[in-house]
């Protein structure tokens, strides 16, 4: 059966056109899905009863289930692990700030990027989530918070990179004036430094944001805990992020996560404001969360002295907000701790 919340709306009318239906139909049931977020096709009340039986008997609407949910008594912070139709789990993130409520979403079931200090790539990559999985964490999360989501990031569990025709066409939905029409500047995508799908990124010309995840500043030491910069190494990575910024005129987020005795000292400042010295550069920086299989570790302190060095090198840089804190903040950590369970 087809996933038809998947579906551009010309493969929604192209879809109709196969079952012998007249085309004002894919109107009809694309504003049912996107604008009204109905997810019952006998719900669908202005199409024919004949009609709505023949959808259910050939297409599907995808459907998850709150595996888990933790909500920080800090602040109003709530992480989800949801369950897929196929079993497996993913992790998508609440998040309050005053201009309204953020959402991060995940956009593969685990990571095969491999960082060290990363929670979600311990579990094993297991497959890429498809477009309407990945707007299903939005609607289900709204439903369930009784909240309206303003803004989107793709900075859970995965590479949205290594995902990215599905993660494009999620994006087309998403912003797609016919249905949702969310400006995609209020989306921020967060890579480790895939660099041809940056470019390709770049040509697109989006408007949203883009986040690079750096976490050192040279290769040797960035190569130990990124595998991905022996295949992209910071050279082709700064380049791409220039051609980014070309193209786009959108400033881009570089991503630090200060870990002690790995990259925290002034000498590895240095060697930061190097890097970024002729880039339109923010570094955003996150003291690491700590990982029961790594051994990393950081204070707010060791961050707040990391952006000191920065803005003295010239670099303008800020420390991420701390949200979720009591509620395993670190990507991957609810699915990782699922899986383990499956074992028992």
């Amino acid at each position: 059966m087809q996933d038809i919340l998947a579906m551009t709306f010309p493969e929604l009318q192209e879809a109709v056109k196969q079952i012998n239906e007249p085309g004002y139909r894919a109107k009809q049931i694309y504003k049912w899905l996107h604008v009204r977020k109905v997810r019952e096709f006998s719900q669908m009340t202005n199409l024919p009863a004949v009609l709505r039986t023949k959808l259910e008997s050939d297409f599907l609407i995808p459907k998850f289930t709150i595996a888990r949910k933790l909500s920080s008594r800090l602040d109003e912070t709530v992480k989800y692990l949801y369950q897929l139709p196929d079993g497996q789990h993913i992790e998508t993130v609440l998040m309050k700030y005053q201009h309204g409520w953020r959402l991060c979403i995940s956009t593969q079931v685990g990571c095969k990027m491999g960082c060290q200090f990363c929670a979600s790539t311990i579990a094993g990559y297991v497959r890429n989530l498809t477009a309407s999985e990945m707007l299903l964490q939005i609607d289900e999360t709204e439903k369930d918070a009784g909240v309206s989501v303003s803004g989107i990031v793709l900075m859970g569990i995965g590479e949205p990179l290594d995902n990215f025709d599905n993660v494009m066409k999620f994006l087309g939905l998403l912003s797609d004036p016919g249905g949702r029409q969310m400006s995609l500047r209020h989306v921020t995508i967060s890579t480790c430094g895939i660099v041809p799908r940056i470019r390709e990124l770049a040509d697109l010309r989006t408007g949203l944001t883009l986040a690079v995840s750096l976490h050192q500043a040279t290769d040797i030491r960035r190569s130990r805990i990124m595998p991905v910069n022996r295949r992209y190494p910071l050279q082709e990575l700064m380049d791409a992020c220039q051609y980014y910024f070309r193209k786009t005129g959108r400033r881009i987020t570089y991503e630090y996560a200060v870990m002690e005795q790995e990259n925290n000292t002034l000498a590895d400042a240095k060697a930061l404001a190097e890097l970024l010295q002729h880039q339109q550069a923010h570094v955003n920086l996150i003291p690491v969360n700590s990982v029961q299989e790594r051994n990393y570790h950081a204070t707010r302190q060791s961050a707040q002295r990391f952006m000191e060095y920065l803005e003295n090198l010239g670099i303008h840089a800020t420390i991420r907000r701390t949200l979720g804190s009591d509620i395993q903040a670190a990507c991957g950590q609810l699915r990782h701790e699922s899986e383990k369970m499956k074992k028992f």
